[in-house]
């Protein structure tokens, strides 16, 4: 895809400068901030899975036009520290340090892919809004003076702190807010081992194939690609890309969304799943 070498690039600069923001700078810059986490977590879905690249166009950019969102007011919510989210040593792998931001008024983002299908089907999307959130992307450790690549990409989490009567309706409604999209055809452009065919279909399909296995509440959502088939010749070789799934989970009003990169399983994606509800517990209200 194009924006691969922008992708590298910015990860190795985050890499060679990690710093976390005081609290002061984090609420300045909390509206105006990228999203790097979910564009990252588009990346793998789209660079590992090598799924149709026709949304290249759209993973790189924030939302546009969202429908509305349930916001969270009522007071004494608190930020979510960094000690909620999933560590290094939860990982089976060396991890290089964990590229990490705070937000404010953020929406609880499950799948961008999933975004792009709702607003190609006219369908809003309809995401709850969070007070706070921290998100996360942990990189699989490389020599001094490697590039990482879009392969090291071992985990992306988003965790947020929403309204105590909001948070069980991001579980709840999940299966309803995935009817449009249970199957998308795609036209577009798709890299097949680095040879792009022009012209391309593929079909998505976003399924919940397990619920409550961690925390007060658990999904866990499969996007299923079909094998790209080129418009004019048919079906590429090599099949259709392996599907990737994502984690949602509650405990109290802390909901935290969690994807691994390429080559990890549901299994692992399950067992990582039950460790965040396990670290979510002291922090979220009312506590486990």
């Amino acid at each position: 895809m194009r924006d691969d070498t922008r992708f590298v690039e910015r990860l190795h600069r985050d890499l060679r400068d990690v710093r976390w923001p005081e609290p002061a700078e984090i609420r300045a810059r909390a509206r105006r901030r990228s999203r790097r986490t979910a564009a990252a977590a588009a990346a793998v879905v789209f660079l590992v899975a090598g799924a149709v690249a026709g949304a290249g166009d759209w993973w790189h950019r924030p939302a546009t036009s969202p429908g509305p969102a349930t916001v969270g007011t009522a007071p004494g919510g608190n930020e979510v520290p960094t000690e909620a989210l999933l560590q290094p040593a939860d990982l089976p792998a060396t991890t290089a340090p964990p590229l990490v931001e705070a937000g404010l008024g953020e929406r609880v983002r499950i799948d961008v892919a999933l975004e792009a299908c709702l607003r190609n089907r006219g369908a809003r999307v309809e995401w709850v809004e969070s007070r706070y959130s921290r998100s996360q992307t942990v990189l699989r450790a490389r020599p001094a003076g490697a590039v990482p690549q879009p392969e090291d990409v071992l985990l992306t989490q988003g965790l947020y702190r929403v309204d105590p009567a909001a948070a069980p309706m991001v579980v709840d409604d999940l299966a309803r807010r995935l009817t449009p999209c249970v199957e998308w055809q795609r036209h577009g452009q798709t890299d097949r081992r680095g040879r792009v065919v022009a012209e391309a279909g593929a079909a998505h399909r976003w399924d919940v194939v397990e619920r409550d296995f961690a925390g007060s509440q658990a999904a866990l959502l499969r996007h299923s690609t079909s094998a790209p088939r080129h418009l004019t010749v048919g079906r590429e070789p090599g099949g259709a890309p392996a599907p990737t799934s994502t984690a949602v989970v509650r405990v109290g009003d802390l909901v935290t969304v969690l994807s691994l990169g390429g080559g990890g399983s549901e299994t692992e994606l399950r067992r990582l799943a039950t460790v965040a509800a396990a670290r979510m517990c002291a922090t979220a209200n009312p506590r486990c």
